[in-house]
């Protein structure tokens, strides 16, 4: 029987060589929407996964059920995040699963390899090479530029160690015959609609707006491509910049800055990400605009919230965040116990609209749903 490191390090190779091709600056080019299968359509196309995706939504949400039978030895797990940002949804996704895991009984070794989103494909590959190489039975990983996507086929066809791609809760169209062992997180397009609405409705559906990307590929299309296509629908909304910001405050800071000049009547910046609406919160307050100009998070994290209290944010999409953790942990659980056909294709955490017309008791409300696990005194399971 051929033993595992040999199967594990064969692989290594081309890892290492899509590093080098990431160094090029290699981005994922615009495709059709339908490249990806949204969470509805995937349901209509496998009946059986809405049932499953119900029962699994109301075990993350319930307290934690100790596994019956933990294995022997621990099991290992690999985590590779592009967590070096100021969002903190990476880091609050890896504690909440790690303290559901305990809740769990779950005995595991855990290694976690982090970089900067978009700017380190080329890292993300060395690093994704060393955690197959420490041969673990799980992995975490995610989706968003091209190399990516050629690193997660060639683990799809080997079928191991067991995938989890976070952050993505539409699978590829072309994976649909092997798909991973679970997608997991909040869906991007949802989260945009309930932006896209309040914004565009605050704005009585008129005026011109600044579209700040994240990074070519699967975020930028999901957020904005989402808002994009519903702004087009009122012919007084007017797109009159776009930019790719490799969700870096300071490109992004720099891009607004270059768009008020030139249209000192703007009225909107949809920002993809944190980050980004960070820079360009920074931009608005140096051009004293940011009571006239109105701008978005994405996520909810702390540093969102923060902005939001303070005046400089107008509305995010709250990612109520530890499901996501708790429900990787879950799905560790049902396949130990030997029940991973309970595990669905997807999970879809929930996501509220926050805005800045809301009480801070609402909002603190939401903050401890949240973050139940992620924060030093959370205390339920």
């Amino acid at each position: 029987m051929q033993d595992r490191w040999s199967r594990l390090t064969a692989p290594l190779a081309w890892l290492m060589g899509l590093a080098l091709v990431a160094g090029l600056g290699v981005a994922m080019p615009a495709r059709a929407e339908n490249e990806y299968i949204r969470v509805e359509e995937h349901v209509a196309r496998h009946p059986e996964q809405r049932a499953l995706m119900a029962q699994f939504a109301e075990q993350v949400r319930a307290p934690a059920v100790p596994l019956a039978t933990p294995p022997e030895t621990p099991v290992r797990i690999a985590v590779v995040y592009p967590g070096l940002q100021t969002s903190d949804y990476w880091r609050r996704s890896l504690v909440s699963f790690e303290s559901r895991l305990a809740r769990l009984d779950i005995p595991y070794e855990l290694k976690a390899f982090f970089s900067r989103p978009s700017v380190d494909v080329d890292l993300q590959a060395k690093q994704l090479a060393e955690a197959l190489a420490w041969e673990p039975d799980y992995l975490v990983f995610t989706l968003d530029a091209l190399p990516h996507k050629r690193i997660i086929e060639r683990l799809l066809a080997r079928g191991e160690p067991r995938l989890i791609l976070q952050n993505i809760t539409t699978p590829l169209a072309e994976w649909q015959g092997h798909l991973p062992f679970l997608h997991v997180g909040f869906d991007h397009a949802q989260g945009t609609r309930l932006i896209a609405d309040w914004m565009l409705e605050r704005a009585d559906q008129r005026g011109k707006y600044l579209m700040l990307y994240f990074t070519p590929g699967y975020v930028s299309r999901m957020r904005g491509g989402t808002f994009a296509a519903m702004a087009a629908d009122y012919p007084e909304v007017e797109q009159v910049a776009a930019f790719y910001t490799d969700g870096d405050s300071d490109q992004a800071y720099r891009a607004t800055r270059r768009t008020l000049e030139a249209h000192p009547d703007l009225a909107m910046i949809f920002a993809s990400a944190t980050d980004v609406a960070l820079g360009a919160l920074r931009a608005l307050r140096e051009a004293g605009r940011e009571e006239t100009v109105l701008l978005n998070g994405w996520g909810g994290g702390a540093a969102e919230l923060e902005a939001l209290a303070a005046g400089g944010l107008d509305v995010t999409a709250m990612r109520l965040n530890d499901d996501n953790g708790i429900a990787m942990a879950e799905a560790l659980k049902l396949d130990l116990s030997g029940q991973a056909r309970q595990v669905p294709d997807i999970f879809a955490g929930d996501i509220a609209l926050i805005t800045r017309d809301m009480s801070p008791g609402a909002i603190e409300r939401l903050e401890r749903r949240a973050f139940r696990l992620s924060e030093p005194s959370s205390e339920s399971p």
